[in-house]
């Protein structure tokens, strides 16, 4: 699918509704309250799902890669996404009733890869690339709601993606090492299993 996105208004978040999630606090709390990433969501419906299209600028946030938010789905539901340009690193976390987290992947995706988030695992999508911006797009229900609010309380998700490499964010407790998945090289023909 195509889709001229100049002529489209875009969901923009911005450094404000972020500074408590970046690992580097000192550039959060000063640095003025720029964009960050760019959200058309809606573009197509069908058969009860919603397509998205994220653009995620090269841009580096103090000493972190620049990232969305990150979240949970509300109730069972998995998302797919399909990287248009640039590359990703989608990490997810799993968390038991406690708060612990029980599991931590991340998968590494170029041009072309889909990557499916499984239920009940929070999700982040970094752009680790210095020089091309992400483009991503992805199918989810339509009924689909996110949570924000683990990842607002504990200051992002459990590993930050810096200039230096992976480092864990030390508001959690016991976090698992991280591990690396494989994407997928072609996109389900039937996404049923997103409803």
């Amino acid at each position: 699918m195509k889709f001229d996105l100049k002529n489209l208004k875009p969901d923009v978040r911005k450094l404000n509704d972020m500074r408590e999630i970046l690992a580097d606090k000192e550039f959060a709390k000063n640095a003025p309250n720029i964009d960050l990433y760019y959200m058309y969501r809606s573009l197509e419906k069908k058969d009860g799902l919603r397509y998205d299209i994220t653009v995620i600028p090269t841009k580096v946030l103090g000493n972190e890669y620049n990232k969305t938010k990150g979240h949970f789905h509300v109730g069972e539901f998995q998302e797919i996404y399909t990287i248009l340009e640039g590359s990703a690193i989608y990490l997810m976390q799993k968390l038991d009733e406690a708060g612990n987290v029980i599991d931590v992947y991340a998968v590494k995706a170029e041009k072309g890869d889909s990557i499916i988030i499984p239920s009940n695992y929070g999700h982040v999508t970094i752009n680790p690339s210095k020089t091309e911006d992400l483009k991503m797009a992805n199918w989810v229900c339509e009924n689909c709601k996110s949570d924000y609010s683990s990842f607002e309380n504990l200051q992002g998700a459990c590993y930050y993606y810096t200039k230096q490499g992976w480092i864990k964010n030390e508001n959690y407790k016991n976090v698992p090492e991280l591990r690396f998945e494989e994407p997928l090289k072609n996109i389900p023909q039937d996404l049923n299993f997103l409803k």
